[in-house]
């Protein structure tokens, strides 16, 4: 079973330890589902306050992390505090050995302080990254996207983002069709579009949040088949192509095109996990067209080949997932 400690320390955000807590330890088999075995390690001696004002004890130490398969550093209780000695040890012991190691918005400061992002790609909360990128200027921060992976270190925008980076590594373990299950039993979505730059303190065009946008999406959701374009969208918003695409990215986050291509390659996962469909008639139903689309478009956004992903993530028809529908 995969292991997941999360570390927990003194004046503790509760919200982001408690994030890894229900993604990681919470028990789903009566759903079919796979666990993952949860500790919660404690960086220094208990119990520990929360910033909420009550406290914790974690039952295991510091010495754990080097039982772990992945470790989820939350947010830093202070990004002007030096972190622990002993945590930024342990970190790069863990990393070394190829743990994976996710931080959750501040807990950036902690990878950095280690080492852990030196010279990599990497995101925090928009409102920590001027002062990161001054600190660390060996990262190569992004303060515009949700999460970013960087080999074997992860890391995350704001709160809410905590649960789009935990969902996407569940993904990485098991795949689109568990990790939507997983969303679905907590409530989520299971991949939110864009990035932080919607969430940034600028102004946004009234007009730009009407219903125009979330009913195109929805009528292109069940259309992803079609040959859609921007222009075919624009059409359904009864916009101009320009203005819609000025207002799609105000309220998405993203361009229309890349949207349509994330969404069609989501769909081409599930049919390649639930599904003995070819690649060819898979890239026909996602709308890619040619297989040759499709692989392209694939191993840019998941990272590996089709083929590779349905071996990896294809379940056995004798263990379907339970209330799947």
């Amino acid at each position: 079973m995969h292991t997941v400690a999360v570390v927990a320390f003194d004046d503790i955000s509760v919200f982001e330890m408690a994030v890894a807590c229900e993604v990681f330890g919470i028990d789903r088999s009566d759903m079919g589902l796979p666990n993952y075995r949860l500790l919660v390690c404690g960086a220094e001696p208990g119990p520990l306050r929360t910033k909420a004002g009550f406290r914790i004890e974690p039952r295991y130490g510091l010495r754990m992390l080097a039982k772990a398969d992945t470790i989820v550093v939350p947010a830093w209780r202070d990004v002007d505090e030096a972190p622990l000695p002993e945590l930024l040890a342990a970190l790069r012991r863990a990393q070394a050995r190829g743990a994976r190691i996710a931080s959750l918005c501040s807990g950036a400061f902690v990878l950095a302080a280690a080492g852990l992002l030196s010279g990599r790609r990497a995101t925090t909360h928009w409102m920590y990254a001027e002062k990161l990128r001054a600190r660390y200027p060996d990262v190569r921060l992004d303060p515009a996207v949700l999460y970013v992976e960087d080999g074997n270190v992860y890391t995350s925008a704001g709160t809410a983002a905590g649960i789009d980076l935990c969902l996407h590594l569940v993904r990485k373990d098991h795949g689109a069709e568990v990790a939507n299950m997983f969303a679905r039993r907590m409530v989520v979505a299971p991949h939110r579009e864009g990035g932080q730059a919607q969430y940034l303190q600028h102004p946004v065009s009234v007009d730009a949040a009407d219903g125009s946008v979330a009913r195109t999406l929805e009528w292109a959701l069940a259309r992803l088949g079609a040959p859609l374009t921007v222009e075919d969208l624009a059409r359904r918003a009864g916009l101009p192509p320009r203005t819609f695409a000025r207002r799609f990215r105000a309220t998405v986050g993203t361009s229309p095109h890349q949207w349509l291509i994330g969404q069609r390659v989501r769909l081409a996962q599930r049919l390649l996990e639930t599904t003995d469909q070819s690649v060819e008639r898979i890239a026909e139903r996602c709308g890619f067209g040619a297989a040759a689309t499709l692989r392209l478009n694939f191993e840019r956004l998941v990272r590996t080949s089709p083929a590779l992903y349905r071996r990896t993530f294809r379940r056995s028809r004798t263990q379907p997932l339970a209330a799947a529908g």
